[in-house]
């Protein structure tokens, strides 16, 4: 079993740092290659830069929660539930369907049913 794991290529789990500018800003986020590439399809989607995406997405966090604790973390789960949902159906494989698109509040009703928990509240738009 390890070995699918173990063999994959290393360069997946190599980390790399970028520098982005938000709100004014510069800062820097560590992330591993794998999670890079994820992010890299996520924001093609919506015909994004990866800088325009990790922007919006910081800003949208702190509009809704008011902080950012780890945006790294966040991150990488935003990668994690991305390729969920997709597996769930929720998440369209055709690259070609935005995720602006799609119907937010739908997927995370269904995403809460399917983890057996309450349904989120509406989410800020």
């Amino acid at each position: 079993m390890c070995r699918l794991f173990i063999n994959a290529d290393p360069q997946l789990w190599e980390t790399r740092l970028r520098s982005v500018r938000m709100e004014g800003f510069s800062t820097s986020i560590r992330l591993e290659n794998l999670y890079w590439g994820v992010l890299q399809e996520i924001a093609a989607r919506d015909h994004m830069t990866l800088t325009q995406l990790l922007v919006k997405l910081h800003g949208e966090l702190l509009e809704a929660h008011g902080r950012v604790d780890n945006f790294a973390s966040f991150l990488r789960v935003c990668c994690g539930r991305y390729l969920m949902l997709q597996l769930a159906g929720d998440i369209p494989q055709d690259g070609a369907t935005p995720i602006r698109g799609l119907d937010a509040d739908a997927i995370l009703a269904r995403e809460s049913r399917r983890l057996g928990r309450a349904a989120p509240l509406s989410s800020v738009a």
